[in-house]
């Protein structure tokens, strides 16, 4: 062997965390990635969470125009002939789903308690609905409401399944195809299917469409952290994972606003979905991944890019070739070998966890005494600082306590909140709200952390797969709440349970703080032995 195979062979042993580390791991180019991927970040919440306004059901009640005889009911006011046409409920509003088969005159002279035992049918000519909130929504649109107001809810699973399918798709489409391409064909998805919703006639053709526009999500949620996690350094990892996270926040809390400002459910679907067109004017600056295009022996291509970020951080260029072997990874890779098997299980349990118990306290914003827009901004802005703790806690105590710690707390604050009577909504309210914001440190941490669990050769699949587990949990979330016509605290009783177990599960990970990513399937079967040998030695075993 020549002495320059030698040193290219050399080369090919080269841990990417030595290649950052030349070429520099955290700077201006790193910073770039940051602030492109922020426009599709803000996106992201805005869809995942919209179900919470454009499927609000506003106060409503029977039509009662088919009850007008010509005569004296024609004669009397708005508020009399609501009165005459639809029986109370305890609380003293109309019932929604109720009225009379006939007016009920006397009520006028008897008082409203007279109305208590007449007979009653269900609503034979639709609904008015109060539209002093909502110009229109879904239930207004297609008249989901009374025996149909599951239909509301269902929206939402719909549109998590479509996230959960695509999980698997994109998953496997980053991992062929690369980070940059799938990023690209997501964001174009994303704008057809969106735009296309708006514009929907029937309530079946605009779930299609909800489950296509969640399908194409997917690829920009699993590409965007990736995208920026694979550049940076050991040192900064948690640093851009959680504040480049921040977009989330931000995007949660902007969504308030548009939805307070924007009051048909069509209209603010164009209104989230319309950020994606600069985002793709932004995306041909975005780097692809040099370490997906190492792992799978592109060699030019990723020395392109690695001398690009020389560049950017000024410093000097690589100093030897690089060559990879080409080698082709699948969602099977995940269960071959032992380690690996009992990570993906583990990992699996904790995501569906994160997200069933994320989605389970966000999209539950009524019932707290304030208003939906400013409890959805408060839920929103608590994440803030409950990032900032996290990126502090994770460079404390790690990882692996970190995402069990902020579970085992979220299961405690829904636990305390079963017991605090309705009462009490403003003591129930901080509660929940510190449940809200440790639920989302728990998100936070799972995203980075599993970043660094999976080996790089299979990351995008491990992602796919954690990404479908967790999609899983977001759909059974909006179907959990509708148990609350069952038994009252059973939602509440299932997600508690839920984020507990997941908590204690997360315990049996790995603690992956200061330790270099994994590049292959052998790094998690073999785990840095000579390290291990070395700490023994130094310690006198």
């Amino acid at each position: 062997m020549s002495k320059g195979d030698a040193e290219i062979n050399g080369q090919v042993g080269m841990k990417f965390e030595n290649i950052l580390e030349e070429i520099g791991g955290f700077g201006p180019f790193q910073i770039l990635i940051i602030v492109l991927l922020c426009t599709p970040r803000i996106v992201l919440p805005c869809h995942f969470l919209l179900n919470n306004f454009i499927a609000a059901v506003p106060p409503h009640w029977c039509d009662v125009s088919t009850l007008d005889d010509g005569g004296l009911f024609r004669s009397l006011t708005q508020q009399q002939r609501l009165t005459v046409s639809v029986p109370l409920r305890k609380d003293g509003e109309p019932k929604s789903c109720e009225m009379f088969s006939s007016p009920q005159f006397q009520i006028l002279y008897n008082g409203s308690n007279s109305s208590a035992e007449l007979p009653t049918i269900q609503c034979q000519s639709g609904w008015i609905y109060d539209n002093s909130t909502f110009t229109s929504t879904l239930a207004t649109e297609w008249d989901l409401v009374c025996d149909r107001k599951s239909l509301t809810k269902t929206t939402g699973t719909i549109f998590f399944f479509g996230v959960m399918m695509g999980a698997i798709a994109f998953g496997f489409l980053c991992d062929k195809y690369g980070r940059k391409n799938t990023l690209l064909a997501s964001y174009i998805m994303v704008i057809v299917f969106g735009f296309s919703s708006a514009f929907a006639n029937s309530y079946v053709l605009f779930a299609v469409l909800r489950f296509l526009t969640g399908f194409a999500l997917t690829g920009i949620s699993i590409n965007s952290i990736v995208l920026s996690i694979e550049w940076v350094d050991i040192g900064h990892r948690s640093f851009i994972g959680v504040i480049g996270s921040l977009a989330w926040s931000v995007g949660n809390m902007l969504l308030a606003g548009f939805a307070l400002l924007v009051t048909d459910w069509r209209t603010l679907i164009m209104t989230v979905t319309a950020p994606l067109g600069f985002a793709v004017l932004t995306w041909w600056w975005i780097p692809e991944s040099a370490r997906w295009l190492l792992a799978n022996g592109k060699v030019e291509r990723a020395q392109f890019y690695l001398d690009k970020c020389a560049k950017f951080n000024k410093r000097p260029k690589l100093s030897a070739k690089l060559k990879l072997e080409d080698k082709n990874y699948t969602y099977l890779d995940l269960i071959k070998t032992p380690k690996m098997r009992q990570l993906t299980l583990l990992t699996g349990i904790v995501w569906y966890g994160v997200a069933s118990t994320y989605y389970g306290i966000s999209l539950n914003i009524t019932g707290f005494g304030l208003n939906m827009y400013l409890t959805h901004f408060i839920y929103a802005a608590i994440e803030v600082p409950a990032k900032l703790m996290v990126y502090c806690f994770l460079n404390i105590i790690g990882r692996r306590k970190c995402q069990a710690g902020a579970l085992l707390l979220t299961g405690v604050c829904i636990a305390i909140n079963i017991f605090i009577p309705k009462g009490l909504w403003h003591v129930r309210a901080v509660v929940a709200i510190l449940g809200k914001g440790l639920s989302e440190a728990s998100f936070t941490t799972i995203f980075l952390y599993t970043t660094e669990l999976y080996p790089t050769v299979i990351l995008q699949n491990g992602l796919g797969y954690t990404s479908f587990m967790s999609r899983l949990g977001v759909s059974v979330a909006p179907l959990v709440l509708l148990l609350e016509d069952v038994w009252t605290l059973l939602p509440q009783i299932i997600i508690c349970s839920v984020a507990i177990v997941s908590g204690l599960v997360a315990l049996l990970l790995p603690e992956t703080q200061n330790v270099r990513l994994p590049e292959t399937i052998d790094d998690i079967e073999k785990p840095r032995l000579v390290n291990l040998y070395m700490t023994d030695t130094m310690c006198g075993i």
